[in-house]
């Protein structure tokens, strides 16, 4: 039996899209249910690229039947689609879910620069926008389109933003690797802050020994190294 055949017999029923991985678990755990079959215990331990291959070539061969549904990748999770051409009769079956207001097209100008440079800072992409971004970031995030991924290695260690699977799934990509050619987005020049490397003056983000003040001096109780501030006192 086929790869393909059994991934179209899981996949068609499946109730929700099935990753690489989940599609793996279910042949992993099929010999318990086989009484035997050498069939698939042999395919116990398939291979993630395995699977991929052969849903790739299933995909290409229902799009070339040209039947009423398909076999996409979203996301990272496969599953079976209809093609968009039927919608108003399965609409009028199962009805119709309100989809959230589009975009606007600020949002849209900022999620675009999130997607191709992320990780970024909310003060980079506001270099390339030229406007303040704070709202437009904000309905982002709300939506889960957006999500903070850590802080970056600079002086006042800014969040950095990234997409999310949701944003996948809103454009129907499989990955960040689908995402269309934007060379011209990828080479604008963003300034970014100088490395944390010391810390400004009388800022207290290190230790009080390795603060500097706007002379250069160190601050007045701060003692040297291996040393109290009792020890750097003077005598009486």
């Amino acid at each position: 039996m086929e790869l393909k055949v059994i991934l179209e017999a899981i996949l068609f029923s499946a109730q929700k899209p099935m990753s690489l991985k989940e599609m793996r678990d279910v042949f992993a755990a099929a010999p318990e249910h086989a009484e035997g079959d050498e069939t698939v215990r042999g395919l116990r331990k398939v291979k993630e690229d395995q699977l991929e291959a052969a849903l790739t070539e299933l995909a290409a061969e229902h799009e070339a039947a040209a039947r009423t549904f398909r076999l996409v990748c979203v996301a990272g999770a496969w599953q079976f689609v209809t093609q968009p051409e039927y919608a108003p009769w399965l609409k009028a079956l199962v009805g119709h879910k309100a989809r959230p207001p589009k975009l606007s097209q600020p949002a849209l100008e900022t999620l675009a620069i999130i997607a191709y440079r992320q990780p970024i800072t909310r003060a980079e992409v506001e270099q390339v926008r030229g406007v303040a971004v704070d709202g437009v970031m904000q309905t982002l995030l709300e939506r889960g389109l957006v999500e903070q991924l850590g802080r970056a290695e600079v002086v006042g260690r800014p969040m950095t933003y990234g997409t999310t699977a949701v944003f996948l799934e809103y454009f129907g990509l499989p990955g960040l690797a689908s995402l269309p050619a934007a060379d011209e987005l990828r080479r604008i020049v963003v300034q970014k802050p100088e490395a944390l490397v010391t810390a400004d003056p009388g800022l207290a983000t290190l230790p009080p020994e390795q603060l500097t003040f706007a002379g250069g001096d160190a601050p007045p109780d701060a003692a040297a190294p291996g040393q109290t501030p009792e020890a750097q006192a003077p005598t009486p």
